[in-house]
């Protein structure tokens, strides 16, 4: 399992991830950015800070 918590990138969110594989995190963050930090497009600058945030769980 992986788990990724968006306040380790984006400081003050308080929403975790928890899935089995690091693109099913990958898909459920930019589903996040876009509803809940109002994101059109997410950054490969912003996939590389989710990427190295991701740990094991």
């Amino acid at each position: 399992m992986k788990r990724f918590n968006c306040g380790d990138v984006v400081p003050g969110c308080d929403a975790s991830f928890l899935a089995a594989h690091e693109g099913e995190i990958l898909q459920a963050v930019g589903q996040h950015a876009a509803a809940d930090h109002g994101l059109a497009e997410v950054s490969d600058e912003l996939v590389s800070a989710v990427r190295a945030a991701i740990v094991d769980a």
